[in-house]
């Protein structure tokens, strides 16, 4: 399957997950479960059944790994990126796709299951917002103070950004800052976020020219429906002072990835 043939399939299925979460009656939480929305069944049995029948292996966030275990590409989905701003009316939410082959990451959808604004991007090509070329600003800010960062999770101290926000869609965030309307991310909480959570924007910031990382250096391409990050975005001098700040904000250390046995990359 080549790389149109892949866009082409990522947007099917988002459209098939935007057509499934109108047509649910509720997006309240299941009964007994404290995170599980009835949309986020919903969507997930939507995107399962377009990806399934294109025989690519699936890694979803609500039913792990399913598909041909010899599928040449595996597409990483979170169906609904932000279910608790769905189910509370907040237009933050999205569906986030991405595909992986051999050399990681290939191709990326992140839509906006609110507004419909789309996030994509294909390696080495660049990144696009509604088909537009997205790319960076060469000139946002490096210095800490003059920052506006998106938060996830809950701060223990300022680091001594200019303002904050936490927004709660990590692959909307990610885009955020790819397209300059924030200045960075940091995850203030401890390993709290399977790859469907990042991987689609991951690619959209790398190709806008801004990279995400691992607060503790762990490779973030992890096929591993257990494996969790803490990811951290953002202009390299930024960046790293986030990351380095870290453990003030998390209330943790930061470790070493080579002592860290989920540093591995999981195929």
């Amino acid at each position: 399957m080549n790389d149109d043939a892949l866009f082409a399939l990522l947007q099917a299925t988002a459209d098939a997950v935007a057509e499934a979460l109108a047509a649910t009656p509720s997006r309240q939480l299941v009964a007994g479960s404290r995170s599980l929305h009835h949309s986020d069944l919903a969507t997930d049995a939507a995107a399962l059944a377009v990806l399934q029948d294109a025989g690519v292996r699936v890694l979803s966030e609500e039913s792990g790994l399913t598909g041909p275990a010899h599928a040449e590409v595996t597409v990483v989905v979170d169906p609904l990126d932000g279910s608790t701003n769905a189910a509370a009316g907040l237009p933050w939410y999205a569906t986030s796709l991405c595909a992986v082959d051999e050399r990681g990451p290939r191709v990326a959808v992140v839509r906006n299951l609110a507004t419909g604004e789309c996030f994509a991007a294909v390696r080495g090509e660049g990144a696009t917002v509604d088909g537009a070329p997205l790319r960076s600003p060469v000139d946002r800010t490096e210095v800490l103070g003059d920052a506006l960062v998106l938060l996830s999770g809950h701060a223990r101290a300022h680091l001594g950004w200019r303002q904050y926000r936490a927004m709660g869609a990590l692959a909307l965030d990610l885009c955020a800052v790819a397209a300059g309307r924030m200045d960075a991310y940091l995850d203030c909480s401890v390993d709290a976020h399977g790859v469907w959570d990042y991987l689609g924007g991951v690619l959209i910031a790398r190709e806008a020219g801004i990279d995400v990382c691992d607060v503790h250096g762990r490779e973030l391409v992890v096929l591993d429906p257990a494996a969790r990050r803490t990811p951290v975005a953002g202009p390299p001098l930024l960046r790293e002072a986030l990351r380095r700040r870290w453990p003030e904000a998390s209330g943790e250390p930061l470790r070493d990835a080579a002592l860290d046995p989920a540093a591995e990359v999981a195929g």
